[in-house]
């Protein structure tokens, strides 16, 4: 084991939706460091308490967080960290939280003049019809606080609104109904606060959605995006200035839509914690920067532990 790097637990799983997701990340980021003779330790985290177990159990010096979606990307685990005194690989307990909600992140945008698409919340208890009217058809349902596509639709039609909604309501309180913008997936992974080339997302079907994400064969990247330079240079920039508007630190994703006819880029989603494996979208534009796998790994636990971290 190198003595020059501290003991890593690599914690993964976690009780959301994306628990499998973060299983296969988690086991990706295991792999990596371990072929780099760290000292490294998995941790298969179901809760808050099996949480502070673990950490008291392995007595790990840093934490590199691989768990997606609610218990993970929402500044419950990074606050925990935070109270045990451990450092962490990532965004802060608060730029989390915002990151993951969409309605907060949207406000955020707003404020800070990055186009975003035009949108209503929705609670349980609202009528959704009211919510709907303002839209035209098609337009973009999804749940507030998920990722990975999860409970996103879209409603091409009046007989599709209900089933929408549900849907969305499944798996969340408060959902977005929000306006479908016709253009190119484009996604920018951030690495040390930099931005890195953007990826061309090319689902073979017309919505980029859970589907079109993890079924094999059904979405093609394209990286560098073949997109003009100059919308490329913008798309990074934009990028950039979602990731510091929301207070994110050393990494994240930002998926946006390039629309051509009017040279325009609107920011969807910022992801604080993004699909970790060698052919997720960070490491595939990090690679194509010349950037492997491993030291994308090795970079964000250096990130951790360049200062001491307190709740913001």
């Amino acid at each position: 084991m190198r003595e020059d790097f501290p003991r890593i637990g690599v914690l993964f799983g976690g009780p959301s939706s994306e628990r499998d997701i973060s299983i296969i990340s988690g086991n990706a980021v295991y792999d990596s460091l371990f072929k780099k003779g760290l000292d490294v330790v998995k941790m298969d985290i179901k809760d808050a308490d099996s949480l502070k177990k673990s950490i008291r159990e392995a007595n790990i010096d840093v934490a590199f967080i691989a768990l997606h979606g609610k218990f993970g990307e929402d500044g419950q685990v990074q606050l925990i960290l935070e109270d045990l005194d451990v450092p962490y690989t990532g965004s802060r307990p608060y730029a989390s939280k915002l990151a993951l909600d969409k309605v907060l992140s949207k406000e955020i945008f707003k404020k800070h003049n990055i186009p975003t698409p035009d949108y209503a919340v929705l609670k349980k208890d609202q009528d959704y019809k009211a919510a709907v009217k303002g839209f035209s058809f098609p337009f973009v349902v999804k749940p507030s606080n998920e990722g990975s596509s999860i409970g996103i639709s879209l409603v091409e039609k009046s007989n599709d609104i209900k089933k929408a909604i549900d849907d969305a309501f499944s798996y969340d309180n408060i959902i977005l109904v929000e306006e479908y913008i016709q253009g190119i997936d484009i996604t920018v992974g951030i690495l040390d606060d930099e931005p890195l080339p953007v990826i061309h997302i090319k689902p073979k079907d017309k919505f980029y959605d859970f589907k079109a994400k993890y079924t094999s064969g059904m979405s093609e990247y394209i990286v560098p995006a073949d997109i003009p330079d100059d919308i490329s240079k913008k798309a990074q920039k934009l990028s950039l200035l979602a990731h510091k508007a929301l207070g994110c630190l050393s990494f994240s994703r930002v998926d946006m839509l390039y629309q051509k006819d009017t040279s325009q880029i609107f920011v969807l989603e910022v992801n604080t914690i993004p699909g970790l494996t060698p052919s997720s979208l960070l490491p595939k534009a990090a690679k194509s920067a010349g950037i492997d796998f491993a030291d994308i790994c090795i970079s964000m636990v250096k990130s951790s532990l360049k200062g001491v971290r307190k709740h913001g």
